[in-house]
């Protein structure tokens, strides 16, 4: 009773709190399913979408599309779930389900989002090496040494507001693809009229778009988000458009990248392997530049992700071992949190020194592998979702409910295939 009599007394405030920013302008008003979505748009997604366009041309611009309800489904849904139930997906399953499904549940999302950190970080280094002309070497340790520095001196909100601003950059990728002059009618036969074959750059590009966009530190993100905030009413159903929202203009941000790719390089047959040749698809809007402009745009889309990345990675393990309740305001206060971060940065640095592997391949793998782990997550949102013992009365719809297995079960699918694939040669 005494607590129930807590929540509404902090109501008031919370909707108090709604108003005030709704009356900001459009850019302060954007809360966390912009964030999720700007992550979304890292530098394994920038080297995913490059790759295919360099391999499929315009052949998968319509897997680009469907990206579109796919991240919107599984952002709903993940708002939901952290508004109705007042805890994170790794919260609700650890409650729910006990500590081994937890586990599983968590070592899926740590890996991914380790070897993800790993190539974003690469990329930022790499990034930054473009921009100053000199080896990356170095600056990839130095940008690890910054985003941590970031997380621990200033706070979760900090950043987040930072991001936003910072993610406006990124569209100079739509710029291009106008000026590459593509061939509009190929483009809108890509886009309108599905076409998929069962060979290896197909079934590899389907499963890395799918893999980078659904990742599970996003939807992740976004129940820590929403579990803080607690919206309620009108406040959820902007939040829930603000993800619908965020995920269309990523996608937008997805769809132009392959396009300019496809344009610059895919018809050429130039399969993309370096940063320097994925640069060649802002060829027409950068001409001699187009090393800094792609350099910009890899350097801005790492740092709107690795802040992101860190913070879930150590709030699942915090988690994990019972020494969190929520993210952390300072990450520097909670010594469990902070001590994951720390660790996830060294390994991940450790994985870009140890493997060796060049920056375009490290990027399209963890999209790759993190399309294999993504229904791990998905399934465990979409039991959660739907069970009362966890949401009460805020379960979601009927329809909603089958539209997240429709998604979950499309990346199953095409991960079994690719698994298959790469066991029977």
């Amino acid at each position: 009773m005494l607590d129930k009599r807590a929540q509404e007394l902090q109501l008031p405030g919370r909707r108090s709190a709604s108003r005030e920013t709704a009356q900001r302008g459009w850019l302060a008003r954007l809360g966390p399913g912009f964030v999720s979505g700007a992550a979304d748009v890292d530098p394994t997604t920038v080297a995913t979408m490059v790759v295919v366009g360099s391999t499929t041309v315009y052949a998968l611009s319509w897997l680009a599309w469907l990206v579109f309800p796919m991240l919107a489904i599984a952002l709903v849904i993940a708002t939901r779930l952290g508004a109705g139930s007042g805890r994170d997906l790794q919260q609700a399953v650890h409650d729910r389900y006990g500590p081994v499904f937890a586990w599983t549940v968590a070592l899926s999302i740590v890996v991914v989002n380790i070897l993800t950190i790993a190539a974003d970080m690469h990329a930022g280094g790499v990034a930054i090496g473009l921009l100053v002309k000199h080896d990356s070497s170095w600056f990839t340790a130095g940008l690890c040494v910054v985003v941590v520095a970031l997380l621990f001196w200033g706070n979760l909100g900090q950043v987040q507001r930072v991001l936003k601003y910072v993610m406006l950059c990124l569209l100079a990728y739509p710029i291009a693809a106008f000026l590459a002059h593509p061939d509009w009618a190929a483009v809108v036969s890509g886009t309108l009229i599905p076409r998929f074959k069962l060979n290896s750059d197909y079934v590899t590009g389907g499963l890395a778009i799918l893999g980078t966009t659904l990742t599970s530190y996003v939807y992740l993100w976004q129940t820590m988000d929403q579990a803080h905030e607690r919206p309620r009413g009108r406040w959820l159903r902007y939040r829930c458009r603000e993800s619908v929202a965020a995920a269309f203009g990523t996608t937008v941000i997805f769809w132009f990248i392959l396009i300019a790719t496809g344009a610059t390089l895919g018809v050429h047959q130039h399969v993309v392997q370096t940063a320097e040749e994925s640069a060649q698809a802002l060829g027409p809007v950068a001409g001699p530049y187009a090393a800094e402009v792609f350099g910009i745009g890899l350097l801005v889309s790492a740092l709107v992700a690795l802040p992101v990345l860190l913070a879930a990675t150590g709030h699942v393990v915090a988690v994990q071992l019972h020494a969190s309740n929520g993210l952390p305001a300072r990450p520097r206060r909670a010594p469990v949190f902070t001590i994951t971060i720390v660790a996830a940065a060294v390994v991940s640095l450790a994985v870009v020194v140890g493997l060796g592997i060049p920056v375009v391949r490290l990027l399209v793998l963890a999209s790759v592998i993190g399309g294999i782990a993504t229904p791990v997550g998905l399934i465990a949102m979409m039991m959660l979702s739907r069970d009362r013992r966890v949401m009460g009365d805020a379960t979601i719809g009927g329809r909603l409910y089958a539209a997240g297995w429709a998604v979950t079960s499309v990346i199953t699918v095409l991960s079994a295939v690719f698994l298959v694939q790469q066991f029977t040669g």
